[in-house]
């Protein structure tokens, strides 16, 4: 008997039970089986999966969907086993409440609250009118992670909490711009990597660590970051970005930096189409060469910028969630991204900043 699982062939003892034979091949898989994934006979019936046993001949295929016949099944815990990817996400926006809470007690700084509840209230972005109010909660999170301690001690976290939700492979970005003067560059991107290291070590989660310049920094610094970046590369620096306020911060101030990433084998992505129009994608494909772009959640008001993205399969690194908190959308209703995964764009589904869109990928 041979079952199908991503088009990959498993083959199995005549005898076994399907389910068993998903079993061999992907427990997590298996498990899904009584949620979110169903099995269908080489006719494509579906079939219980508990009940058919294989034999000789027989064909099975994995089929995994947020519906199966009947009444959708698709339950959080399902989901939280379900292997995901995970490409966007801010190191400073993802604390667990209670670190944030004894860092602070240990460097001597005032937090809004005093309990990881009320704290985790107290950074939940309600009421930001924009992007630039939005990253005011991020300077809450910065004051506690002035120290290479703190910082290798959050991203290992970061690790071990994304692993807990069954995430293979996460893409974490932050700047360590923002980590200066208290740390040198070197010591700012050292720790993050430390800790990665160790959770790695535990999880087996693959990671990528991606710097972010500013673009409210003068382009100096931009460049000097990408040049102490890529001396890590080989050490789990994955890719280059540009975040922070986008209006009126064009990305082509930055080009020398990106040019500077890419020469040395870094890949490139930018924040662009999420505090201002779609000019900011464009300029972030053709002025600074940016192979993947952070939220482009405006793109649509371009239609022919929105066909050269289908075109040249330009990943979106959506976060519905907070784009609804920096009142880029109205609500997650209103969010393009089904839209754009229908018309063709290659779309992906981040969280942003769990602590403070107070989500988890699951």
């Amino acid at each position: 008997m041979r079952v199908f699982i991503n088009d990959k062939a498993v083959e199995v003892p005549r005898g076994a039970r399907v389910r068993d034979a998903v079993a061999q091949a992907d427990d997590g898989l298996a498990r899904l089986l009584d949620g979110a994934a169903y099995v269908t006979d080489a006719a494509g019936r579906t079939i219980d999966a508990g009940d058919a046993v294989g034999e000789a001949g027989s064909v099975y295929r994995v089929v995994v969907s947020a519906r199966r016949e009947g009444k959708p099944r698709l339950t959080k815990d399902a989901l939280r086993r379900w292997p995901k990817v995970e490409l966007h996400v801010h190191l400073d926006g993802a604390l667990r409440p209670a670190t944030m809470l004894e860092l602070a007690r240990a460097q001597g700084i005032r937090l809004p609250a005093d309990t990881p509840e009320a704290l985790a209230k107290a950074m939940l972005v309600r009421d930001a009118k924009n992007l630039e109010e939005y990253l005011q909660k991020y300077e809450i999170t910065l004051s506690v992670l002035q120290t290479a301690q703190a910082l290798e001690r959050v991203a290992y976290e970061f690790v071990i909490d994304k692993a807990a939700e069954n995430v293979r492979y996460v893409e974490v970005r932050y700047s360590p711009l923002l980590h200066r003067p208290a740390l040198t560059l070197a010591q700012a991107i050292e720790a993050p990597l430390a800790g990665i290291r160790r959770a790695v070590a535990e999880t087996g989660t693959r990671v990528g660590l991606i710097v972010c310049a500013m673009r409210t920094k003068p382009p100096a610094e931009s460049l000097e970051l990408a040049r102490a970046a890529a001396e890590y590369r080989s050490s789990g620096v994955a890719a280059f970005d540009l975040a922070g306020a986008e209006r009126g911060f064009p990305a082509r101030d930055h080009r020398a930096a990106f040019e500077y990433a890419a020469a040395h084998g870094m890949a490139c992505t930018c924040h662009a189409g999420e505090g201002d129009g779609p000019h900011s994608i464009d300029q972030a494909l053709h002025e600074v060469g940016a192979q993947r772009i952070g939220h482009g959640t405006r793109l649509a008001e371009d239609p022919a910028l929105l066909e050269e993205v289908i075109a040249r399969k330009i990943p979106l690194e959506m976060c519905l969630t907070s784009n609804v908190h920096t009142h880029v959308v109205a609500s997650v209703a209103d969010h393009p991204f089904r839209r754009y995964f229908q018309q063709g764009v290659v779309v992906t589904l981040n969280t942003d900043g769990p602590l403070t869109d107070g989500i988890t990928l699951t």
